[in-house]
């Protein structure tokens, strides 16, 4: 049997070097793939709209996992936040289909103030991400989070859209990080009364009490106001500034009116207040008596 040439033995060997790289390319293409699929789902379409999830760097631990649900709508479009305003449809989500979950909690970005024909609505356009703190039910072990979301997009009209998306969570890295940490840093920060100096009262007692609302205010800045009601069968109006308030301070003032039927208007309640000056937001519970 002849002896293999100088030339045939460069070959093979170039040959081999061919295919060891083409399978390292291959390798690569295929971590890139994983690695995308790891940290987002697809998008899931609708009218005008779509959703997505997404994963945060999670380490393990007994923490909750970060995710976020991603909601994209075309220009001139928008969606609601937990609370519409004078019209509109707040989001549901249905996680019941997921895999060793425990809970899994919606948190919402300051809305913006929509002024149009049918009133004042609380929402977001472009784009949003809400994120999620999500509890696994065993520890140390992934969760597969499956979500289906009911939610409206409106321009001049509002449509129902629905989107389904499913993401496995674990501890891994992700890219992520960055938009899920600036949409956490729009989540109104829980304080108390007196870290905004805020105060409720009613300055009339009828069948729609008239409140006011006084809070610290820095000069300059613009500052809004939302309430809710203690369920989310409650629809107040949104809260309109006032004129005259001292320096430093600002006030608000709304009816109670959208109560749900059979609650005594003139009973004491528990709202919630969330407050934006700018890019800062705070929530806070207060009794009104």
């Amino acid at each position: 049997m002849p002896l293999p040439t100088k030339a045939s033995v460069m070959a093979n060997i170039h040959r081999s070097l061919r295919i060891a790289l083409a399978a390292c390319g291959i390798a690569v293409l295929s971590g890139a793939t994983v690695h995308a699929a790891a940290d987002e789902s697809p998008w899931s379409e609708d009218i005008r709209s779509a959703i997505r999830l997404l994963a945060g760097t999670n380490r393990g631990g007994n923490g909750p996992l970060r995710a976020g649900i991603e909601i994209k709508m075309e220009p001139g479009w928008k969606t609601y936040w937990r609370y519409p305003g004078d019209s509109g449809v707040p989001p549901h989500f249905d996680f019941s289909g997921s895999d060793n979950l425990k809970s899994a909690t919606v948190l919402y970005p300051a809305p913006h103030l929509f002024n149009d024909e049918t009133g004042q609505t609380l929402g977001y356009k472009d784009r949003v991400i809400l994120p999620l703190a999500v509890l696994p039910q065993q520890q140390g072990k992934p969760v597969r989070l499956r979500v289906k979301i009911d939610y409206a997009v409106c321009e001049k009209l509002c449509v129902p859209a629905e989107g389904r998306a499913e993401l496995t969570l674990a501890a891994t890295n992700s890219t992520q990080d960055l938009a899920l940490a600036a949409a956490e840093a729009r989540v109104p920060k829980q304080v108390t009364t007196a870290q905004l100096g805020l105060t409720a009262r009613r300055v009339t007692n009828g069948t729609k009490s008239l409140v006011y609302v006084d809070l610290g205010a820095p000069a300059g800045n613009p500052v809004e106001l939302f309430v809710e009601g203690p369920t989310p069968q409650w629809a107040l109006p949104i809260p309109k500034p006032m004129q005259g308030a001292p320096s430093g301070r600002a006030r608000f003032s709304f009816e109670l009116d959208g109560l749900p039927p059979g609650v005594d208007p003139k009973g004491g309640f528990d709202l919630t207040f969330t407050v934006v000056t700018g890019e800062r937001s705070a929530e806070v519970k207060t009794h009104l008596d």
